[in-house]
């Protein structure tokens, strides 16, 4: 018995295949789907009785549940569900493991060999890639930004291009929310400090512009006496505060205050995986007048979670973000590959509960510069780790 497989766009044209290269006489023994098409094992000189006699064998054969004439197949292709099960043969279970770890182990050497080629021909390229490991930014990114250490000079003069670099890419808003007004809801996760930030926003209109051409609203009807802090913070400034929980109410409001120059919205604080958080979003849209979205990010938060996050708010039009709690952050690295990798302008940073002393425009070059300070300066990645995580981008080895 002689078998082949054959690969193909679709039934059809592996059926044609099989005729041509087998003759009409051939039988199908199985198909399956396959990436890119259809796959199909097909036998001439077909003997059953030679599969089905096992007491005649010494080493076991994996069984064929269905064979299919070739004549029959143009007449009747043979559905996937119909295909065989010889893979769950034990033996053959077995030997893909046991491929899977070789695979594993040649993987690991060979990102151990390129890694170590790197330190050899470029150690000025692969002492900055560590020292942007430490500040935990995202491996493809850090590839990308220290490129051009191939050019340095020293150790220093290679680290300042990387960071330079790196500031570069880091999208900063080019214009001020407090030149250009209008309506901007302040959007986020519970606890990121979007009433805070309200208030320090407000607190620098007025300083630059005066009380009565700013408003607070507040839509937050979850969270208990979540509008009394935006009260306070209005009474303070010498503010008008409204209460919004639904869009019509949102439109009458907004209306009402349409003499103001800028209007601030305080939204409700919720989990990126909430449910209601597309009633939210429907509040904003729903409103009927346009309005200038900002997500409110925290600096202490996982990168993981920050990029669920800009995933999840980006439902609305994101206009830029708003950095908090930067003097809480062990690590800046997650949240500058967040805002690079989503293309997020960045519009303020705050450090601080001090309103507004403790909100600043946002400076790429200032921001990198805090995340390379908070960085170790002497416990660096292990080079095992370093292989693990850059030498498979460099090997790319398909076993």
């Amino acid at each position: 018995m002689k078998v082949k497989r054959f690969f193909a766009p679709d039934m059809r044209q592996a059926i044609r295949l099989v005729r041509e290269a087998q003759g009409p006489d051939a039988v199908i023994l199985s198909n399956r789907k396959v990436d890119g098409g259809i796959e199909i094992i097909a036998a001439m000189d077909y003997d059953e009785s030679l599969l089905n006699d096992g007491a005649s064998r010494t080493v076991s054969q994996p069984s064929f549940e269905k064979v299919t004439p070739l004549a029959k197949a143009v007449q009747e292709p043979v559905s996937a569900t119909q295909q065989v099960k010889w893979s769950q043969d034990p033996s053959i279970v077995a030997m893909r493991d046991e491929i899977k770890q070789l695979r594993g182990l040649l993987e690991n050497q060979l990102a151990h060999l390129a890694w170590g080629d790197l330190n050899r021909r470029e150690p000025l390229h692969a002492g900055v890639m560590r020292r942007f490991s430490s500040m935990e930014l995202d491996t493809a990114l850090i590839e990308r930004v220290s490129a051009p250490t191939v050019h340095a000079r020293d150790e220093e003069h290679a680290w300042q291009l990387a960071l330079s670099e790196l500031a570069a890419s880091v999208p900063v808003a080019e214009q001020d929310v407090m030149d250009q007004g209008g309506i901007v809801a302040l959007v986020g996760s519970t606890g990121v400090g979007k009433t805070t930030s309200v208030a320090k926003l407000a607190a620098r209109y007025v300083l630059r512009h005066g009380q009565r051409h700013v408003a607070l609203v507040s839509t937050d009807s979850y969270r208990i006496g979540a509008h009394e802090q935006l009260m306070t913070y209005g009474r303070l400034l010498g503010i008008p505060v409204q209460v919004a929980s639904d869009h019509r109410e949102l439109r009458s409001t907004l209306n009402s205050l349409a003499d103001k120059r800028l209007v601030l919205i305080d939204t409700a604080g919720m989990s990126q995986r909430d449910v209601r958080l597309s009633e939210q979003f429907a509040t904003l849209a729903d409103s009927g007048i346009p309005i200038r979205t900002l997500l409110v990010l925290s600096a202490t938060a996982h990168p993981s979670v920050l990029e669920e996050t800009v995933d999840a708010f980006s439902c609305v039009a994101l206009e830029g973000a708003i950095l908090t709690k930067l003097d809480e952050a062990a690590r800046l690295g997650g949240v500058l590959s967040t805002l690079i990798n989503q293309q997020l302008p960045l519009m303020f940073v705050t450090n601080g509960q001090r309103v507004p002393e403790d909100m600043h425009p946002a400076r790429a070059h200032s921001l990198v510069q805090k995340a390379a300070e908070l960085a170790p300066g002497s416990d660096l990645p292990a080079e095992s780790l370093m292989a693990e995580q850059f030498g498979g981008i460099r090997t790319h080895v398909h076993v």
